[in-house]
């Protein structure tokens, strides 16, 4: 990992503590009876949770090399607080990263126990998968050289989600919905490749061709 701090922007590094005014994040006061201390880590847990929510955010408009400034607005925080918690650009990505696979790993049984049928959390749980694919555009570029942090991740996202998207489909084949024997990887790959160019060609939708996709998948209709 790098040991300075070019991917952050410099600028912005060098601004902070003329820009920010220390009132800038409110802190709630302690609930009676709680220690200090552990209000004041449940307050940092917040701020880390509400920066990589903003962060994931503003990477899906306008990329992971966005201004921090940006996210510190859509965070209400100040940038200081950003540095803080990650002291460089990889840093804040892989969080992000980290955050967002989490999230699309745990809703996958959400779905499966909320939607009207397994089809149907398949189908919500693919738009998340898609929304997170937007985040996660830029990811090599901005971890640079690092090699080992990219590989990791990368072994992270398939354990955590190909599990995932197995129970989503063997639901949906159990039900008589879509044909069996589809297989997670190529099923997550093969929306990966769709979503390729999006950023670079705006009459390009590829949630149009991942319908597509999906109705391939389904069991035809017996009259």
């Amino acid at each position: 990992m790098p040991a300075e701090r070019p991917a952050m922007e410099s600028t912005e590094a060098s601004a902070v503590e003329s820009t920010e005014a220390p009132a800038v994040e409110s802190v709630e006061p302690p609930a009676a009876g709680e220690p200090p201390s552990r209000s004041k880590r449940a307050d940092a847990q917040r701020n880390r949770q509400t920066v990589l929510t903003a962060a994931a955010e503003v990477f899906a408009t306008s990329g992971v090399d966005a201004p921090i400034r940006r996210i510190a607005a859509r965070a209400g925080v100040g940038m200081a607080t950003i540095y803080r918690h990650f002291p460089t650009r990889a840093d804040l990505v892989t969080a992000v990263y980290r955050h967002q696979i989490e999230a699309c790993a745990e809703a996958g049984p959400s779905l499966l126990a909320s939607a009207g049928s397994p089809l149907d959390a398949l189908r919500q749980w693919i738009d998340l998968f898609v929304d997170f694919l937007v985040t996660k555009h830029g990811l090599a570029d901005a971890l640079q050289s690092d090699t080992d942090r990219f590989a990791a991740l990368h072994a992270y996202f398939l354990d955590r989600l190909l599990p995932v998207c197995a129970q989503l489909l063997d639901a949906a084949a159990e039900a008589g919905e879509i044909r069996p024997g589809t297989q997670p990887y190529e099923l997550m790959r093969g929306i990966g490749n769709l979503c390729i160019g999006r950023d670079d060609d705006p009459r390009y939708d590829p949630r149009r061709l991942i319908a597509l996709l999906l109705q391939g998948l389904q069991r035809p209709q017996t009259s």
